[in-house]
């Protein structure tokens, strides 16, 4: 995806859990980090607690969605990824993308990948890996329109 891009639609999610939510309840509404995990991804589940310190600290300025891209056959187990969701105390809505849907319609090929998104739904930044989080809280910020 390229920057300025409009957020895709959040269809076709093989299910959801802790709540659906679809493009329009997120864009107009405020700026969103939508990241893609994988539960087969060591990196994902080490990161995981910076992600869920945004989606804290940033609960009333940031919409934070969680999206699961499995990236083999065992990935695909529902009951292994609801146990690892809640290892890791994944509460924010979570995408389950087993036909991939989501992850083509971002054309994402990386896992744990953030990608931020203006109020009006507009790509303003994208990251893979996991180092960087300064970065991303520095374009979260500026996003939100916060001084550092």
């Amino acid at each position: 995806m390229k920057l300025r891009s409009p957020m895709p639609e959040l269809d076709g999610a093989t299910t959801w859990l802790n709540g659906e939510v679809t493009r329009e309840d997120l864009v107009g509404n405020k700026p969103t980090l939508i990241h893609f995990w994988s539960i087969s991804c060591g990196l994902c589940k080490d990161v995981m607690p910076n992600v869920n310190e945004f989606r804290d600290n940033y609960k009333d300025e940031l919409n934070v969605i969680a999206v699961h891209m499995p990236r083999s056959e065992k990935d695909l187990n529902l009951d292994e990824i609801k146990k690892v969701a809640e290892q890791h105390d994944i509460t924010q809505p979570i995408y389950i993308d087993n036909s991939h849907k989501l992850t083509d319609a971002f054309e994402n090929q990386y896992v744990p990948s953030y990608y931020v998104f203006d109020e009006e739904g507009q790509l303003r930044h994208f990251q893979a890996g996991s180092g960087g989080m300064k970065m991303l809280t520095k374009r979260v910020n500026r996003v939100l329109g916060i001084k550092e």
